[in-house]
């Protein structure tokens, strides 16, 4: 079972940044597709971006695709998510989660696809 922990959430203002950190079990990464996805109070899970460790193909949403960028640090078993111009709808808890692909699914989006998910961190961004 991959362990995953996320860090990096907090509160911010409109247009600002944050960077939030997922750390998998080193015996995952390189094999599995690790993403992100967020939850805000009353909404569903919503896909907002995904990177293959083993291949290093990233994709995004569309609300964030501009804005956000998911990179890796295969020496620290580390996905990022640099998230710019931050807006008051990105405000959730966001969960990083793992799919057994060494390259992401096209449909990366769908919860269904990721077995294994960290505890979720939240980011508050006010207007």
């Amino acid at each position: 079972q991959v362990q995953l922990v996320e860090s990096g959430g907090g509160s911010v203002q409109a247009g600002g940044s944050l960077r939030l950190a997922c750390v998998a079990s080193p015996n995952a990464f390189g094999s599995v597709c690790l993403g992100w996805f967020r939850q805000a109070p009353g909404k569903e899970r919503e896909g907002v971006a995904a990177i293959g460790t083993g291949d290093g193909g990233t994709s995004y949403s569309d609300s964030v695709k501009g804005r956000f960028a998911i990179s890796q640090d295969n020496a620290e078993n580390t996905v990022y998510l640099q998230m710019n111009r931050l807006e008051p709808e990105d405000t959730a808890m966001y969960y990083c989660a793992a799919a057994p692909y060494s390259s992401c699914p096209r449909t990366w989006y769908y919860p269904a696809y990721f077995g294994a998910w960290g505890q979720g961190t939240q980011v508050t961004v006010s207007s």
